[in-house]
């Protein structure tokens, strides 16, 4: 493996983190695993099924039979990564607003939490990857070598999101967005199981007021300083 074979990438919503990680792949030519998209495959399984998203034991019991998968992708449609939900092609149907109302809730029961971490552990230690989400770098894969937690203000990550959901089409107030934003990370942020927090270790990365290049930029540095610590230390062992 190579001294950062295994980058995770934390963040709260909107701050850019899969944006960074989908670039960081492509500059890399690793694997992109953005695990918030098996939690919304489990969201949309439950949605489908009809089981109300309150009912944490039979959303968690299903979290543990489902089947997903996070592949290279297969459609040149803009896609960064096929989603597999049973064998079926969901990488669309999980961007949903329906979806979107309800994975906060499915992502935070210890039960799904412990089915998901299982097969983003199996993915992340094939190694050369860059892993996604809000507990990698704490919970899945507390071994990466290199730890980057995104962060910007809420204001910045909810005029982001504003923008992305009026490009969309949608009748949407900046204020609506930024409560919603809030009411998020106060959720994510208190949650008794994988709370959102900065591993010890990760390196903190503020986006506010900074482009996607200067972010990738930034990121792309501190690979390659942990090339060279490691280059390093291989020669201190020799």
């Amino acid at each position: 493996m190579s001294p950062a074979s295994i980058i995770a990438i934390d963040g709260p919503a909107a701050s850019g983190k899969s944006t960074l990680a989908q670039r960081l792949a492509q500059r890399l030519g690793y694997l992109l695993v953005d695990t918030g998209a098996m939690y919304r495959a489990v969201t949309l399984a439950v949605l489908r099924r009809g089981i109300p998203v309150e009912d944490e034991a039979a959303v968690s019991e299903l979290a543990q039979r489902v089947q997903i998968d996070l592949r290279p992708p297969t459609v040149a449609d803009g896609r960064s990564y096929d989603v597999l939900l049973d064998g079926e092609d969901v990488t669309w149907a999980i961007r949903t607003p329906e979806v979107d109302a309800n994975v906060s809730q499915v992502s935070a029961y210890p039960g799904v939490r412990e089915a998901m971490t299982v097969r983003q552990r199996e993915i992340g230690k094939r190694g050369q990857v860059v892993m996604v989400g809000r507990d990698i770098g704490t919970v899945v894969l507390p071994e990466a070598e290199l730890k980057i937690y995104l962060d910007a203000s809420v204001e910045e990550r909810a005029r982001r999101r504003y923008e992305e959901r009026r490009e969309r089409g949608e009748e949407v107030t900046y204020e609506a967005v930024l409560q919603a934003m809030r009411e998020r990370d106060r959720f994510d942020s208190t949650r008794q199981h994988a709370p959102l927090l900065a591993a010890e270790d990760a390196v903190v990365l503020d986006s506010t007021g900074l482009s996607v290049e200067e972010v990738v930029e930034r990121a792309m540095a501190l690979v390659v300083r942990e090339e060279r610590r490691a280059a390093h230390s291989h020669e201190g062992d020799d």
